[in-house]
C-alpha cells in the first residue's frame, strides 16, 4: 500500500467517522483554547502596564534610596528636600525638572462615607499634578487643581463611582484628613488598569501626604534634545550627593513591572496547569476514542492487511486520523483562545480590573504553542492504539469485530499499576513522617504522582470489583435492565477504566483541596480559640492611620487596648550571624491577647527594658538562650543591645516566629517619623460589655471604610470566606478538566452503542422498550461516573490527609474532612453520568430495529 493510499484510507475513515472524532475534537479545542487564552490574556495584561509605565515615566528620576515601592510602613511617603530641585535643574542635559508628590498609602472616599478606591488590589493614588502627568493623562473637563480645596480625580473612578464636578472628596491620609472639592477630571491616554488617581496642588499635596512643606517624593527630569537618558542620569547623579536613587525612564518601568510581574506569573503559571490537567484528562479521551474505534474496525484492518498493507502502514494510518484530529481541534481552539482572553477581560473589567481590547496582545508564539501542544498531545495519545492496530493478523477478517484484549497484556498492566499504587502509597505514608515541612513535600509530590497513575494504570482491575459493588447497592432496583447496565459496564474493563480515570483527575484534585482548606479553616479556628484572648481584633488595609489609633484607644468599655507595630531591623546574634528581621513591637497587654508558650524564660520579661524574646527555631538555630543579648540596628533609627528575657515555641499558628519586643522599646530607638502604623490593633471588653464595647469600636472608627473591627466570631467567618473564595477560584478552574471528563463519558457511550448496534437491535426485537433500553444507557453511564468519583474522591482525600500532616508541622495541625461536599460531589457525578447519557441513549433508543438488526 502506497503513502498515497495510506492518506486517502486515513481521510475516508476520519471522515467516516467524523460524529465520533467530535467529542474527543472539543476536548483537545478546549485545552488547547486555554492555553492559548492564558498567554493572551497575560501578554495583554503586560502590553497594558508596559504602556501605563512607559507613558508615566519621566526621562530620569532623582527619589529617595530607602523608598519602596509599595510605599513607607509609616504612613508618609519617602522624601527628599526641595533644594535638591534646583542642583538637579542646574545639571548639563536637563531640558526641565519639577518636583512630584505621590502616596499610595490613602483612603479616599466621598460623601456618603464609600471608599473610591478599587476592590480589586489596585492602588489609591494621591499626588500633585505635574507636567510629567501630561504624558500620560489629559484634562477632560474642568481644571487642575489650585487651592486647598480644590481636587482633580481620573475620568475612570468618576464613571465608576458616578462623581461629578463639585462633589465633596474626603481624603485619610496618615497625617489627617481633609476635604477638597472635584474642580477637574482627568482621563487618561492609555488603559488604566483599575487604580484610583487624586491630585491636588503642590502645597497641599506636601502638607497632607508628606506632612512637611518643602519635600518632594521624586524629581521628574526631561532630557534636552540629543541627550540620551543613560547621559542624562550620569549628569544628574554627579550634580547630587546623597542617598538618592537615580533611573531611567526604561529602569523605572522595568522596576515597576518587576513588582506586577511576579503577581502575573503566579496567574499565567497557575492557569497553565489548568490547562495541563485538562490535556491529561483529554489524554484519556483520545485513547479510548481510538481504542474503540480500532476494536470496531478489527475485520476492516485484517482485510487491508490480507491483501498487503503492512503493520506500518495500519499503524501510520490510525497516527494520520490523530494528526488530523489534532490539527483541527487545536486550530479552532487557537481561535477559541483569542475568544476566551477576551471573555476573561471583559470577567476583570466587571470585577474592576479595566483591560482594554486596544491593548490585546497574541504573539506569534501562542499560535505556534498551542498548534504543537494540542497536535504532539493528540499523536501521543494515539500511539497506543495505532500500535494495537498495526498488530491486528488479516486472519482478524475472518473473526467477529473487537476482538477480546491480551489476557497476558492485562496482568502486566496490573501489575504495573499494583507497584506503582504501592510505592506511591509508601511515599505518602513517609511524608506523613517527616519532620520538616519541606522534606514532606518532596515525598508528598512523589506520592501523589505515582498513586495517581498508579490508579490509572490499574483502574482496569479495580472496575471490576467497584462497579459491582456500585451496581449492588444502584442498579439491583432496576431489575434486568439495572443488571444489563452493570454488565455493559463490566464488558470491557480497559474502557470502563480509562473512561472512569478521566473523571478521577479532576475528582481527587477537588477532594484534595476541600480536605487542606477545611483543615485550614479547622485549625486556624481551633488555634484562635487557645491561643488569642483578645474580644477584638482591628485592621486596616495598608496599616491603621494614626487618627484611627487614637479613636480606638479611646472607645469605652473596654479594659485595655494592644497596639502592634512590625519593626525592620538587623540582627547580629552572639556568635556573629546576622539576619533581617521584622520584630513584633507591642504594648506588654499583647501578652494577654496573643498567649504564646514559651519553651525558655517568661514572656512578660520580653516586653522589660532593653529585652526582647525569639522564636524556637531561631534560637536552636543560632545557639540562642535566655540571658543572650542581641545587637539589633533599627532601619532609619539606632542600635541596641537587647537581651533575650523569652524563646517562644514555633509549634503555633499565629505569630510562628514572631520576635516581641516593648512599643516603649522601639519608641526609644526610632525617631517618632520613622515608626510604622500600627500593622493590627487588639481590645479587651469590660466584664459583661462585650456588646457595648464592639458597637462603640466599631462608632470610632466609622469614618473610615478601610478599618475593620471583628470579634472572634467575625474572624474565624472571615478566615472561612477567604479560603472558600480560593478554592472556589481553583473549583472553576477545575471545572475545564471535569467538563473534558464528561465529553469522555459521552463519547465511550456513543461509540459503545455504535459497537452494540446488532446488539441493541436483537434486544428490541425480543421486547425491550424504547424506554427501557434508554434506561440502560443512563445506568451504565452512572456507574462509570461513580466509578470514576469513587476512585478520584478517596485518592484527593488520602492526598490531603498526607497534606494536612505536613501544614501540622506548621502549626496546622486539625484534620477535618469536609463530608457534606465529598457527598455533595459524589451525588453530583451521579447526575454528571446521568446528563453525559442524553445523547447516546437519545440515539440508541431512535434506532431503527431491522437496520441494526442487519448490520455487521
Amino acid at each position: 500500500m502506497s503513502a498515497n493510499t495510506v492518506m486517502k484510507t486515513s481521510l475516508r475513515n476520519f471522515f467516516a467517522h467524523k460524529g465520533r472524532m467530535a467529542l474527543s475534537a472539543v476536548a483537545v479545542l478546549l485545552s488547547v483554547a486555554f492555553v492559548c487564552g492564558t498567554l493572551v490574556f497575560t501578554d495583554t495584561m503586560d502590553t497594558t502596564f508596559d504602556k501605563l509605565f512607559a507613558a508615566t515615566s519621566s526621562d530620569v528620576t532623582v527619589s529617595p534610596k530607602a523608598a519602596k515601592s509599595e510605599g513607607s510602613d509609616t504612613g508618609r511617603p519617602e522624601s527628599l528636600p526641595a533644594s535638591v530641585l534646583a542642583r538637579v535643574e542646574r545639571a548639563d542635559g536637563v531640558k526641565s525638572a519639577e518636583g512630584a508628590v505621590s502616596s499610595m498609602n490613602v483612603t479616599v472616599v466621598d460623601a456618603d462615607n464609600k471608599n473610591m478606591g478599587s476592590e480589586n488590589g489596585a492602588p489609591t493614588i494621591a499626588g500633585n499634578w505635574t507636567h510629567n502627568d501630561l504624558r500620560s493623562m489629559d484634562i477632560t473637563s474642568g481644571h487642575a487643581p489650585r487651592g486647598p480645596t480644590e481636587v482633580m480625580v481620573d475620568s475612570d473612578t468618576a464613571k465608576k463611582h458616578h462623581l461629578k464636578m463639585g462633589d465633596e472628596l474626603r481624603t485619610i491620609a496618615a497625617t489627617g484628613d481633609f476635604r477638597a472639592k472635584i474642580v477637574g477630571i482627568a482621563s487618561f491616554k492609555v488603559t488604566n488598569p483599575g487604580a484610583a488617581v487624586v491630585y491636588f496642588d503642590t502645597a497641599t499635596a506636601q502638607r497632607e501626604l508628606i506632612g512637611r512643606s518643602g519635600r518632594f517624593t521624586q524629581i521628574n527630569v526631561a532630557a534636552a534634545t540629543g541627550v540620551s537618558d543613560s547621559v542624562l542620569k550620569k549628569n544628574v547623579a554627579a550634580s547630587l550627593d546623597g542617598p538618592y536613587k537615580f533611573q531611567t525612564q526604561k529602569e523605572t518601568a522595568d522596576a515597576n513591572r518587576k513588582d506586577v510581574g511576579e503577581f502575573m506569573d503566579v496567574i499565567k503559571y497557575a492557569m497553565l496547569g489548568f490547562a495541563g490537567i485538562a490535556f491529561l484528562v483529554g489524554i484519556f479521551l483520545i485513547i479510548n476514542t481510538f481504542s474503540m474505534l480500532v476494536a470496531q474496525r478489527t475485520r476492516e484492518i485484517g482485510l487491508m492487511r490480507a491483501i498487503g498493507s503492512s503493520r506500518k502502514q495500519v499503524n501510520r494510518s490510525v497516527l494520520v486520523e490523530a494528526l488530523l484530529l489534532g490539527v483541527f481541534g487545536s486550530v479552532i481552539g487557537v481561535g477559541a483562545g483569542v475568544g476566551l482572553a477576551v471573555g476573561l477581560m471583559k470577567m476583570m473589567s466587571a470585577a474592576g480590573m479595566d483591560l482594554s481590547t486596544d491593548d490585546l496582545t497574541v504573539q506569534w508564539t501562542t499560535p505556534v504553542v498551542g498548534l504543537l501542544l494540542g497536535i504532539v498531545v493528540t499523536v501521543f495519545a494515539a500511539y497506543v492504539p495505532a500500535r494495537r492496530a498495526g498488530k491486528v493478523s488479516p486472519m482478524a477478517a475472518l473473526r467477529d469485530a473487537g476482538t477480546p484484549a491480551d489476557v497476558k497484556a492485562g496482568l502486566v498492566r496490573a501489575l504495573i499499576g499494583l507497584v506503582l499504587t504501592g510505592g506511591g502509597g509508601f511515599a505518602l505514608h513517609t511524608a506523613t513522617q517527616a519532620a520538616e515541612a519541606s522534606e514532606g513535600s518532596l515525598w508528598l509530590g512523589v506520592g501523589i504522582v505515582a498513586t495517581l497513575i498508579g490508579f490509572v494504570v490499574v483502574g482496569p482491575l479495580l472496575a471490576g470489583g467497584v462497579v459491582r459493588v456500585i451496581s449492588a447497592v444502584l442498579l439491583r432496583m432496576f431489575g434486568s435492565v439495572g443488571r444489563m447496565a452493570e454488565r455493559n459496564a463490566l464488558r470491557n474493563p480497559r474502557r470502563t477504566g480509562a473512561t472512569g480515570a478521566a473523571l478521577m483527575i479532576g475528582l481527587a484534585l477537588v477532594a484534595c483541596l476541600s480536605v487542606v482548606g477545611s483543615s485550614m479553616v479547622a485549625s486556624a479556628t481551633s488555634e484562635l480559640d487557645k491561643s488569642v484572648g483578645a474580644d477584638f481584633i482591628i485592621e486596616g488595609q495598608n496599616g491603621l492611620k494614626p487618627q484611627a489609633a487614637e479613636a480606638l484607644k479611646k472607645a469605652p468599655y473596654l479594659s485595655h487596648v494592644t497596639e502592634v507595630k512590625y519593626v525592620r531591623t538587623k540582627l547580629t546574634t552572639p556568635g556573629g550571624t546576622k539576619e533581617d528581621e521584622e520584630l513584633v513591637a507591642a504594648t506588654p497587654t499583647y501578652a494577654q491577647d496573643l498567649r504564646r508558650e514559651t519553651t525558655a524564660g517568661e514572656l512578660s520579661a520580653a516586653y522589660g527594658k532593653n529585652a526582647m524574646s525569639v522564636g524556637s527555631e531561631f534560637a536552636e538555630k543560632n545557639h540562642l538562650k535566655v540571658g543572650d543579648t542581641m545587637n539589633v540596628a533599627f532601619e532609619r533609627g539606632r542600635t541596641a543591645d537587647l537581651r533575650i528575657a523569652a524563646i517562644t515555641s514555633d509549634d503555633t499558628t499565629f505569630d510562628k516566629g514572631a520576635m516581641y519586643i516593648n512599643l516603649t522599646t522601639a519608641k526609644q530607638y526610632l525617631p517618632a517619623d520613622r515608626l510604622p502604623l500600627n500593622g493590627m490593633m487588639f481590645a479587651k471588653a469590660d466584664a459583661g460589655k462585650a456588646d457595648q464595647a464592639y458597637k462603640a469600636l466599631k462608632s470610632s472608627v466609622a469614618s473610615d471604610p478601610t478599618v475593620h473591627v471583628k470579634d472572634q466570631t467575625d474572624y474565624k467567618q472571615t478566615l472561612k470566606d477567604q479560603i472558600g473564595q480560593l478554592l472556589n477560584m481553583i473549583y472553576g478552574l477545575l471545572a475545564l478538566a471535569i467538563i473534558v471528563a464528561v465529553l469522555g463519558v459521552v463519547n465511550t457511550l456513543a461509540l459503545s452503542v455504535v459497537e452494540r448496534t446488532r446488539e441493541i437491535g436483537l434486544m428490541r426485537a425480543i421486547g425491550l422498550s424504547r424506554r427501557q433500553l434508554r434506561r440502560m444507557i443512563r445506568l451504565e453511564s452512572v456507574v462509570i461516573a461513580l466509578f470514576g468519583a469513587l476512585l478520584g474522591l478517596g485518592l484527593g482525600m488520602g492526598w490531603g490527609a498526607t497534606a494536612q500532616k505536613l501544614l501540622a508541622l506548621e502549626g496546622l495541625d486539625v484534620l477535618e474532612i469536609p463530608w457534606p461536599t465529598i457527598i455533595g460531589v459524589f451525588i453530583g457525578s451521579a447526575f454528571v453520568g446521568l446528563f453525559a447519557a442524553l445523547i447516546p441513549a437519545f440515539r440508541a433508543g431512535r434506532m431503527n430495529v431491522l437496520n441494526a438488526i442487519a448490520t455487521e
